[in-house]
């Protein structure tokens, strides 16, 4: 299936259609399982590993014995290195060493990125806007724009096909609005956008893959 779509200007107005790759946003590059390794990997890659506990080496202890050996009616015991005592070593600790990266080949992370945004251009969740300029950063031009194009208040990914310093600039300060440039699309921002607005220079970048 051979999908179409309209592309707007900044008034929500429609000012041409484009048929896209039928090789890039296709139904049978919906791979689910697929979809949820490459979102798993991106999680995993992104994880700040700072649990650590210490370990018998680095507790500083006397090394006294505790209580004598007999008469206590107690386990013998010698100093306080033992992990069952409160407030020293761990046994089994989690520590920073750890490395939870994940691996995918590069065919794969492509093949699951068209298929999640076919996913979104089914939903209809998926917008293309003519690209624009501004003279200066200004957030009421920006906001306009969010206004007329039905998406104020719903979480919105705006894909930039290369960098605009006066367009980031005066999207940061729009609630619920995020954007990046087409490099660093991922899974993870596409998902958790209700709405994705691409611009016609990141359209055409995916478009001719």
């Amino acid at each position: 299936m051979v999908y179409s779509v309209d592309i707007y200007d900044k008034k929500w107005k429609v000012v041409s259609t484009i048929d896209l790759n039928g090789n890039v946003f296709a139904d049978e590059n919906i791979n689910e399982s697929l979809i949820h390794e490459y979102v798993l990997l991106q999680s995993s890659n992104a994880r700040n590993n700072i649990a650590c506990t210490k370990w018998r080496g680095e507790i500083a202890w006397s090394g006294r014995k505790i209580f004598k050996q007999k008469g206590t009616g107690n386990a013998r015991a010698w100093d306080r290195n033992s992990p069952v005592r409160k407030g020293w070593w761990v046994a089994f600790w989690p520590r920073w060493e750890r490395n939870f990266e994940k691996a995918m080949n590069k065919k794969a992370r492509k093949l699951a990125l068209m298929g999640i945004i076919t996913l979104k251009a089914k939903e209809k969740s998926i917008l293309w806007l003519k690209d624009f300029d501004l003279s200066q950063p200004k957030t009421k031009d920006l906001l306009d724009v969010v206004k007329n194009i039905w998406i104020d208040g719903k979480k919105t990914l705006f894909v930039l096909g290369s960098k605009n310093e006066n367009i980031e600039k005066s999207l940061r300060n729009i609630v619920n609005v995020k954007y990046i440039t087409i490099g660093y699309l991922n899974p993870l921002d596409i998902m958790s956008a209700k709405k994705v607005v691409f611009f016609e220079t990141a359209l055409n970048a995916i478009n001719s893959k």
